[in-house]
């Protein structure tokens, strides 16, 4: 996972997305500033994995070196999918058959767990906990791994998906299927923040809360329930 970044840099990507390729001149004129500051801002770019030195030879003089986006670069700038997530997840909720939806939520989880899977280290469920919370964290969504007890509990700081789980409970039961995917080990979400409690947490399953044997919380994906309800939960996934 590479660092966020910084502010300053995202006129580079924005004009390096418009044309192929271009010279540290080329930036340093359309933006204004000297070389110097453009030679500072590639070299972090670069560092990140966002763009990429290309050398050009021309005859028997020095070479030149111009600069274009890597994929991982064209695929950082202008890419907010939040309105199109936000649609989706709707036509997610008109799905009236119970096991339909249990499945794609399934599937959902299973090719997120895919994506992260590669940044995911360790051979325990403590360092694969310590990993994913590292993994998050890069995404500036906080976690934390709780090694006190007999097993690790996660603790979410902060909902990767705030304004989907507001609409509807379900998304909690995906990111626990997603989380008992990258963990090797099925988990359950012992509390959780629509439930009015300050974090949501996720206990291995033999580590559950025996109020909680029934089921997760928000693990009902037919439920379209918002923040603060209060119901009694029947089944697990």
């Amino acid at each position: 996972m590479q660092a966020e970044i910084v502010p300053s840099d995202i006129a580079i990507l924005d004009l390096l997305r418009k044309r192929d390729s271009a010279t540290v001149a080329e930036l340093a004129a359309c933006m204004e500033v000297t070389s110097t500051a453009i030679r500072q801002r590639l070299t972090r770019l670069m560092a990140q994995g966002h763009i990429d030195r290309i050398t050009v030879r021309a005859g028997r003089g020095r070479p030149s070196h111009s600069y274009a986006l890597t994929k991982q670069g064209r695929r950082k700038t202008g890419s907010n999918f939040a309105d199109l997530a936000t649609a989706l997840w709707h036509e997610i909720r008109e799905i009236t058959d119970i096991e339909v939806r249990r499945g794609l939520l399934q599937r959902i989880a299973k090719r997120l767990a895919d994506e992260y899977r590669p940044h995911i280290r360790g051979e325990t469920l403590d360092e694969k906990m310590a990993s994913l919370s590292a993994l998050f964290s890069q995404r500036q969504i906080p976690f934390e791994v709780d090694v006190s007890g007999d097993l690790p509990i996660l603790t979410a700081l902060a909902c990767p998906y705030p304004d989907l789980a507001e609409q509807d409970r379900s998304v909690c039961s995906m990111e626990r299927m997603l989380f008992s995917e990258l963990l090797g080990d099925t988990v359950r979400l012992a509390k959780c923040r629509l439930d009015g409690e300050p974090c949501c947490t996720f206990n291995p399953a033999d580590n559950s809360p025996a109020e909680d044997a029934s089921g997760d919380r928000c693990d009902d994906p037919t439920s379209q329930d918002g923040p603060g309800t209060t119901r009694r939960q029947e089944g697990t996934s």
